[in-house]
This record gives structure tokens, sequence and C-alpha cells, in this order.
């Protein structure tokens, strides 16, 4: 399934908040004392993914919509999903751009707390080849995994937010290749997504279900739907309660019928093997 061109942000966050310490580094004539420290090649961690409260994220309104996840405009990337069997719950995404990929789950998380200190750490124990590096979006795992009849290395991020973790995994020269510009292209891209947990109960570390993607378009349409519907309603409702007599044929009064989306809780964190 693939979606090429979907949706034109009307807006940025400001770059200001993206761009390395290097600027300032160079008007004082010194380095930056947070550069080394904060992610690799002297940059400040990016900021996102962000959720969709916060008043800083970026505007959504024309981004993909996934449910949990709202993904920004990347001209020639193909989206798939992966879903569970029988249930069909759609439980990741995968971006694939020129030769990368990027894979995001999101998880449930306490409220107070992040996980993905406890589940990088538990990870990095569990795995020979797995080690924890310094990189864009703060500490980072970097694990070779077997591909057909070939060993290649995927770069796995987790970024905690309020009340979930997004899971990231990188692979081709995302993963690998400092200077790429598949890499630049798909961390900016991961830094611009906007997350909506949802309200459900949900227990740490199971999986927050995605819904098939809407584009800008089709969301409008929907949303157009239902406020033409709520206004049917409202009509009806008024002519119930009126103390004006209907007419005999009462034609031309619809009838609705109301879907309910819930999320179910999922399967505990599942990690890549």
């Amino acid at each position: 399934m693939g979606f090429f061109g979907f949706g034109k942000k009307k807006k940025t966050v400001d770059d200001d908040v993206r761009e390395t310490t290097d600027a300032t580094a160079e008007e004082n004539d010194a380095p930056s004392s947070d550069a080394g420290e904060a992610g690799e090649a002297g940059q400040q961690p990016l900021l996102g993914p962000w959720d969709i409260n916060d008043e800083n994220a970026p505007d959504y309104d024309e981004y993909l919509n996934m449910g949990a996840l709202y993904l920004p405009f990347l001209f020639g990337i193909e989206l798939r999903l992966k879903a569970t069997n029988p249930e069909g719950h759609i439980i990741s995404t995968t971006i694939t751009y020129e030769h990368s990929s990027l894979e995001m789950e999101v998880f449930a998380a306490p409220k107070t707390t992040g996980i993905w200190d406890e589940i990088r750490s538990e990870f990095v124990d569990g795995r020979v080849k797995a080690q924890e590096v310094d990189g864009v979006f703060g500490k980072e795992i970097m694990l070779p995994v077997q591909v057909q009849d070939k060993e290649v290395m995927s770069r796995i991020v987790g970024v905690d937010g309020p009340r979930w973790m997004v899971r990231a995994i990188f692979t081709g020269p995302a993963a690998t290749d400092t200077d790429s510009e598949e890499k630049k292209a798909l961390d900016d891209f991961f830094s611009k997504v906007v997350v909506d947990r949802g309200s459900e109960p949900l227990a740490p570390r199971d999986l927050v279900y995605l819904s098939r993607p809407l584009t800008p378009s089709q969301v409008k349409e929907m949303e157009a739907a239902k406020a033409a519907a709520a206004a049917g309603d409202d009509a009806q409702n008024a002519d119930d309660h009126s103390e004006l007599e209907l007419p005999d044929d009462p034609n031309g009064y619809g009838q609705q019928s109301q879907v309910q989306h819930t999320l179910r809780r999922g399967p505990l964190f599942s990690e890549m093997r």
C-alpha cells in the first residue's frame, strides 16, 4: 500500500529548535558545552515525535492520519502496514524512502515515567551484538540483524511522551550513514511525527493500535459528513420537542447509524528478533 505526496504542512516547527549548536558555537568562536554529550556529530537531540496536546507540536492538519500516529509529508515514500492475525489490528507502519526504511510502533507508558531507558537496558543486556550509542534522538541501539542471506545493521530509537513511547527501527543508509540524505530525511520525518495516545486505559508496554490511514481530504470529508449528520440530529430533536404538528407524511427525516470504534489491549512489548 503506497502513498505519494499525502498532504502538505501548513506550518513547520520553529527551525531554531532543530538546529545544531554549531551556529552558536561559531558566533562565540568556541565549541558548545553541550555538543558531544547530546548526540552524534555534536548535534542536539531532535525534539520529536510530539504529543498531540503539546503546544509546540507541528500543525498536523495536513498529515496522514493513522489514529495514534500523524505522519508528515515526504515526497516519494511508500507506506506499509503490519497487522496481527486473526484480529487484523494494525500494530506498526513502515516508511520506505529510497534504500532506507523506518518502522514505527506506539506503546503505552505510565503517566509519570518513561519506559525507553528500561527497555533499552533490557534489550542491550539480552543481546551480545546490540550496542548502545549516542544519536540524534538521545540513546539509541545499533543491532545487526539477519535479512535473508546477509547481515544488515539496524538503528533502534525510542522516544518517551506523555503515557506513550514510540519505537522506531531504521534500516539501510538511514541506520548507518551519518552523512546520507536518506538518514537526514528520515530523521527529520520521524522528528515531525505527532502522537495521539488516546484515553483508553492500557498497561505499560501494551501496543497502541493504529488505524487505517486517512489523507487530509478524507478526514475533511468525514468531518463534513459528521457535521451534516449532527445538524440533521439537531433538526430532528427540535421537531420532536416542538409544539408544532408534524406533517402527516414526514418524508426526508433521515435515519442515522452510529459506529463506535474502541481500542483493545494489545500484547506485551515484543522486541525485534
